[in-house]
């Protein structure tokens, strides 16, 4: 293990994949080979760790999950190729900010929706209820 060795849980491992990605994808300068390898440790980790999640009060638990490594990548991947636009993960939500108007189409592509109130595209792949205006996750 090179890239991922001090993650623990799903969302620590995807913010540590987004951050790699920004180091090492061949659009950004990166070498090709080294962030082949990257991804290949990736998945292999994911495995291990995608029902592994922490909640707000640090505490970790665990949840089964049908989101698989691919998945996640090539969000990422159309993401960093969109010039002007930034994201953030907030567990297993991406928000994406900046200037998307020409890239509505795709975002609409890759699951993505439009937030009125956050003015921002989000995506994200668990279903969730709402109950007396609350929302459950």
């Amino acid at each position: 293990m090179r890239y991922f060795t001090n993650c623990k849980t799903a969302e620590e491992l995807k913010k540590e994949y987004r951050e790699l990605c920004k180091q090492l994808h061949p659009d950004n300068a990166g070498n090709a080979e080294d962030f082949k390898k990257m991804q290949d440790e990736f998945s292999k980790v994911w495995e291990r760790l995608k029902n592994v999640h922490v909640n707000k009060d640090g505490e970790q638990y665990e949840k089964e999950t049908e989101e698989t490594a691919t998945e996640f990548m090539d969000i990422i991947e159309n993401l960093i190729k969109m010039n002007g636009v930034d994201f953030e993960l907030c567990g297993s939500w991406f928000w994406i900010y900046g200037d998307t108007k020409p890239y509505k189409e795709k975002l609409k592509e890759l699951g993505g929706r439009w937030s009125k109130n956050k003015k921002a595209w989000y995506i994200h792949r668990e279903p969730y209820r709402r109950y007396h205006g609350k929302k459950e996750y």
